[in-house]
Parts: C-alpha cells; sequence; structure tokens
C-alpha cells in the first residue's frame, strides 16, 4: 500500500455495497480502502488494527447502529474523521450523527462524484452537508434564536428508538422491524413501549400517526 494514499475503512451491513464503494475509492489515485466490516464489533476491531484516516459507516448495522460506532470511537478518544453513507434521508440524522460526533453526512442516492467530494471535504478537515441541509439547519437556528429549550419530544429517543420509529412511519410491522434490526420481536416491542412513554403516546395507532406525521415534516 502506497503510504501516500489516504486509508479508508467501510463500516456497512451490505457486501455489496462495501464492494462498489471500494471500487469507486480505490479507482482514485489519493484514496485507498484498507478494511471493512458489516457491524460494531468487527468495525470498532478493523479501525483499531488499521487506524485510518477516514471512516465511512452507515447508520444501520447489524445487531447496531452507525450512530453507536461513532460514540465508541468517540469514547475510546480515536478522533479519525467519520462520514455517514446511508440510504436514510439526511434530514433525519445529519443533525444527530453531527451531535454524536461525526464529520458529515451523505445519502446513498447520491453521485458517484459527490460522494468523492464528500469523502474529500471531510478529510480536510470540514463538515459536510448537502446545500439544503445546511440550509435547514441555519433556519432552524434563527427560529430558536439560539433557545436551548427548542427541542423536539423526539429528541429524547435513543438512537435505536429513533430508528425504530422511522421503521414505524413507514408502516413496518413489529416483526419486519425485528428482522431488519436482527433483534428479537420482544426486543421490538420494548422500543414501541419506551417510544410511546417518552411521545407520551396512549396506544400503537397513535405511534402509528405520529410516526407517519413526523416522516412528512422530515423528508
Amino acid at each position: 500500500m502506497s503510504s501516500k494514499k489516504k486509508q479508508l475503512v467501510i463500516i456497512d451491513d451490505h457486501p455489496m455495497v462495501r464492494d462498489w464503494l471500494g471500487q469507486l475509492i480505490n479507482k482514485e489515485e489519493d484514496l485507498e480502502v484498507c478494511g471493512g466490516a458489516e457491524d460494531m464489533r468487527q468495525g470498532m476491531d478493523v479501525i483499531q488494527r488499521a487506524s485510518p484516516d477516514l471512516v465511512i459507516v452507515d447508520i444501520t448495522l447489524k445487531n447496531s447502529s452507525g450512530l453507536e460506532l461513532i460514540k465508541g470511537l468517540r469514547a475510546l478518544s480515536m478522533q479519525m474523521p467519520v462520514l455517514v453513507f446511508s440510504m436514510h434521508a439526511e434530514s433525519l440524522y445529519a443533525q444527530r450523527v453531527l451531535r454524536a460526533g461525526a464529520s458529515g453526512y451523505i445519502t446513498k442516492d447520491c453521485p458517484p462524484s459527490e460522494v468523492l467530494s464528500a469523502i474529500r471535504h471531510v478529510l480536510a478537515g470540514k463538515v459536510y452537508l448537502s446545500q439544503e441541509m445546511t440550509s435547514q439547519f441555519l433556519k432552524n437556528a434563527r427560529a430558536s434564536g439560539g433557545a436551548k429549550g427548542a427541542s423536539s419530544p423526539v429528541d429524547r429517543l435513543t438512537d435505536r428508538e429513533l430508528v425504530v420509529l422511522e421503521k414505524i412511519g413507514r408502516g413496518y410491522s413489529t416483526r419486519k422491524i425485528a428482522d431488519a434490526l436482527q433483534v428479537g420481536v420482544a426486543t421490538v416491542d420494548t422500543y414501541r413501549a419506551r417510544i410511546k412513554e417518552k411521545l407520551n403516546l396512549q396506544n400503537g395507532t397513535e405511534l402509528l400517526q405520529f410516526g407517519i406525521q413526523w416522516l412528512r415534516e422530515h423528508e
């Protein structure tokens, strides 16, 4: 491996995504993939061994989430930049991943040229978001006047609960959510109960309606 190339690790639970992204990156003269993984445990091991210049991670991983991985890196004082590369809408998770310690967010439907631009942007020490998301952040900041109390009830949810809420809003059944997150149905039922409690919702119908409305407002 050339020491002049920036070393990148890709953490994504879909092998085809890792392969496609790896091929895109390895074609560049200044970039090189030095490792990959499908879940948080494997990802942390790879990152600690490789000490890459940049970590690219998805929001949804096997048995965990990209948000949990980002927080895990920061807890270990590992300060390499992280770029989130996800199928989830930027408006749903961008603020949360930046708060967790990531340096950028880009969705999987962006063209390859934009993906490479985001990678180089973050490697240069900058924060990468779409123009639309950056404008929305500024708009929200002006609207709140910087008030600390201006927060959404959804902010009380954990990262995993937020993922479950999104899937509920998309009409996923409990079984389908369990399969997607690779957890048991009882675990999803626990998440659902916690979400209802935190959002002061009385039943599953109110939870579904809230999830649908929340998605409409953020996509």
